[in-house]
């Protein structure tokens, strides 16, 4: 018999038995004639008991054991996938040993914990700025990089880094609701809209400080460039600067060109303005830099892409085929709005959205047993996936509101 002390556990197998298995460590033993050797293959052998010793985990040994027995490797469901990976890959068990029942829960629920441990590595990630005070020390000008960095990323770090945390936010609410007066028809007048402009103008100023407080406080220009967050401060300040600069191209074209021409090329100029402004509106994703629930649902929504790229699928799936049915059955009625398939695309868009603005309405019996199907099919579509992603968001969301608490 060959003597097997695991973790203090004593183990008997006979040797023809390991020997059975000779890529398994214990086979290796059982047919090795070699006594060094053999104390290669333990962590220690005492002669006066014949009894080698392994440092491993002995609750995990009984299935091992159970193995060399009965030639199948059971496994329980309360087992760590990853210790008891660990500890047959030592043994040098192979899971083809295994039931295939066991095998496919075994590694649907390895799937789940590697799944679990990615989600929360990217949580933290998702947390974790990408510079720390620690970061500049040795460097130029590193104590004040940190204070800076202080300042403006760790709103808990000092009453002036919370005093600038929210003025950040007041000022992005700020400047969208400037950007939606603007185009109220009593704001534009001369008066309203210096105001509007005056009001931008410290808007921007505060949004262009704070980003170049950002990029003073970075350690790494690349990681600075590459982070989403500091992607939208550059967004949500360069409309202001693009607007100045298409303004004084456009004065400076008043004093050089004709009428005519002058006239053609201020329509141009204002509709690339138009465009420009528009753009503020991006400023509100700053918020998120300061919003758990808006991060929380960016981070849904990228851990859910598959399930929203289905739901997209079977929605364009949807209004080929309800907008190909309802034109072939109403085509032909006398003033129908359904003349051709892509007119019936918006019909059938709406009516999966369970929307149903009522615009277009079938007429024949036929008509409206294919809108009903479309409608029924649109509440069972958009039935499927929001379950899901609420209660993604719901676990998402508290795993961020737990991680700051800790940090």
């Amino acid at each position: 018999l060959l003597n097997i002390n695991v973790g203090g556990k004593l183990f008997q197998i006979a040797y023809k038995v390991a020997a059975q298995y000779p890529i398994t460590r214990l086979g290796k033993m059982a047919l090795c004639t070699d006594p060094m050797k053999k104390l290669q293959l333990c962590d220690d052998y005492s002669v006066q008991r014949n009894e080698y010793f392994f440092d491993r985990d002995p609750s995990i040994f009984h299935y091992v054991f159970h193995f060399y027995r009965s030639g199948v490797l059971w496994i329980m469901d309360e087992m760590c996938p990853s210790n008891f990976v660990e500890e047959i890959e030592y043994w040098g068990i192979h899971m083809k040993y295994t039931q295939r029942c066991c095998r496919i829960l075994f590694e649907e629920k390895q799937d789940e914990l590697s799944e679990y441990l990615k989600i929360e590595k990217e949580l933290e990630a998702e947390l974790e700025p990408l510079d720390s005070a620690r970061h500049f020390k040795g460097k130029f000008l590193g104590r004040f990089r940190g204070m800076v960095w202080d300042l403006i990323e760790n709103p808990y770090s000092s009453v002036a880094a919370k005093i600038i945390a929210v003025m950040s936010s007041l000022f992005v609410l700020i400047s969208i609701v400037s950007m939606t007066l603007s185009t109220v028809e009593e704001m534009q007048h001369k008066t309203g809209k210096v105001w509007m402009e005056q009001l931008e103008m410290v808007c921007a100023i505060f949004f262009t400080s704070e980003y170049l407080m950002r990029l003073i406080s970075s350690t790494s220009l690349k990681n600075f460039l590459r982070a989403a967050f500091n992607a939208v401060d550059l967004v949500a300040i360069l409309p202001f600067y693009i607007q100045v600069l298409f303004e004084n191209l456009d004065e400076a074209d008043t004093l050089y060109h004709e009428e005519l021409h002058k006239v053609e090329n201020v329509s141009k100029l204002g509709k690339v303005l138009k465009l420009i402004k528009l753009m503020r509106i991006f400023r509100i994703l700053k918020l998120a830099r300061h919003s758990t629930g808006l991060r929380a649902f960016g981070f849904t929504m990228r851990q859910c892409y598959q399930q929203v790229c289905c739901l997209f699928l079977f929605i364009a799936m949807g209004v080929f085929t309800f907008s190909a049915l309802m034109h072939s059955v109403e085509h032909d009625v006398p003033g129908t709005s359904f003349t051709s398939i892509p007119y019936a695309w918006w019909w059938a868009a709406v009516s999966l959205s369970t929307v149903g603005y009522g615009d277009t309405v079938p007429d024949t019996v036929l008509g409206r047993m294919v809108a009903f199907a479309c409608i029924s099919f649109g509440i069972i579509l958009n039935g499927m996936p929001i379950s899901i992603l609420y209660n993604k968001f719901s676990d998402y969301y508290a795993k961020l509101k737990a991680h700051e608490i800790e940090s």
